[in-house]
């Protein structure tokens, strides 16, 4: 009997090749592992359908620009490693993550003249289930450590791979980042706040990541006609909020019932959420027919 890990069979590509997982090799020299020296994207996969592409594509070619590594391949190669993963992926509901690195090289923090390390596989999407939504999540607020440049998807990721865990730590299921006095977003989530009969979202900046979904839930509360601003968030609205959200391209738009062991408006989804996540749905099942 095999003692290979279930992981390890999963559709990988590196470099030019499709192979197992489990089959794919990377040099202790390479940056992305020495350095950090790389930048990512995670790509929702629903009804063999990729959750907008082209808008996850454009935000890795921007990440790659921001940080100075050449891009390694067009549009339609990309896509084609993404088809080529979706196409060898067992589950229905299926998770894609692409990275590329500055390249393997020898120790030093200058740029080394080498090609990219570009690597992607698919994992199995777990979505929030039906009796998670009904509960809501919970999260804790915690002050912003990050460097300044947040809208890079740098896989630099330590001050919040420690947000994260801090909310486990406690009993919770994200962190939201305080900087000077304003809410930000979350460790891996973007944020979205109802005061007064407004979702209020901070907006793109140097400050947070600007997220595929929730550019799209910006567009359907819009479209819907509900009343939806981009602009700084106090820390104030978020203790005082009616709703809270949470948007990522794995969870979709989440709401938040607890903040800092405290309810959030009566400690049950609010009926902006209910609606915006009807609307979420709706779009994604017209995407996909």
């Amino acid at each position: 009997m095999s003692m290979e890990p279930d992981w390890a069979r999963r559709p990988a590509w590196l470099n030019g090749e499709f192979l197992d997982l489990g089959q794919a090799r990377i040099s202790p020299l390479d940056r992305g592992f020495l350095f950090g020296d790389s930048v990512y994207e995670v790509i929702p996969v629903h009804a063999g359908r990729p959750f907008r592409l082209p808008q996850h594509l454009q935000r890795l070619s921007r990440s790659l620009r921001e940080v100075r590594i050449p891009e390694p391949l067009g549009r339609d190669a990309w896509s084609a490693v993404v088809q080529g993963l979706v196409d060898r992926a067992p589950w229905s509901e299926v998770s894609l993550y692409l990275q590329v690195t500055r390249g393997v090289a020898p120790r030093d923090h200058a740029f080394p003249d080498v090609p990219p390390t570009v690597f992607a596989m698919a994992g199995p999407l777990h979505p929030p289930g039906a009796e998670q939504l009904a509960r809501g999540f919970s999260a804790i607020t915690l002050q912003d450590i990050r460097w300044r440049r947040c809208d890079i998807k740098t896989t630099s990721l330590i001050a919040n791979v420690l947000g994260r865990q801090a909310a486990r730590d406690r009993g919770a299921d994200e962190a939201l980042f305080i900087r000077d006095g304003y809410a930000v977003e979350g460790a891996a989530t973007n944020l979205f706040v109802v005061h007064e009969g407004v979702a209020i979202t901070p907006p793109h900046g140097r400050d947070l990541l600007p997220g595929v979904t929730r550019d799209l839930v910006v567009e359907l509360l819009r479209g819907a006609g509900l009343a939806c601003e981009e602009r700084p968030v106090p820390q104030a609205f978020l203790e005082q909020a009616d709703e809270i959200w949470i948007t990522s391209s794995t969870k979709d738009v989440v709401p938040v019932t607890r903040l800092d062991g405290r309810p959030v408006g009566s400690g049950i989804p609010g009926p902006l959420w209910r609606r915006v996540h009807a609307l979420f749905l709706d779009w994604r099942e017209r995407e996909a027919a």
